[in-house]
């Protein structure tokens, strides 16, 4: 029994974790996937870098859109780094600074 308790808790602390990396405080604000660029910056302001990484294709192939990655902190040593794929919040990661 001890070890089927463990384990729900195991599966409890990594959907806690997947969600967290859905949503982003900016002070009192959240961000989240799929938010528009323009609601991030307004509650997060003006990013530390903005990286173009290219160009992709929709799925029906009939329109490209811009992906890029905003950069904020460091944030008590964390940098966020956000992919926008089309103008939409896709992807939220962290990581700690050196």
């Amino acid at each position: 029994m001890g070890a089927q308790w463990l384990m729900s808790l195991a599966l409890v602390l990594a959907a806690g974790q997947a969600a967290a990396a859905d949503t982003l405080r900016c002070g009192s604000q959240l961000i989240s996937v799929g938010d528009r660029s323009s609601e991030v910056l307004q509650k997060c302001g003006e990013p530390v870098a903005r990286d173009l990484l290219g160009y992709k294709r929709s799925a029906n192939r009939r329109e490209e859109f811009q992906v890029e990655e905003w950069t904020y902190g460091p944030n008590s040593g964390m940098y966020q780094y956000l992919r926008f794929e089309g103008n939409r919040l896709v992807q939220i990661t962290s990581k700690r600074g050196n």
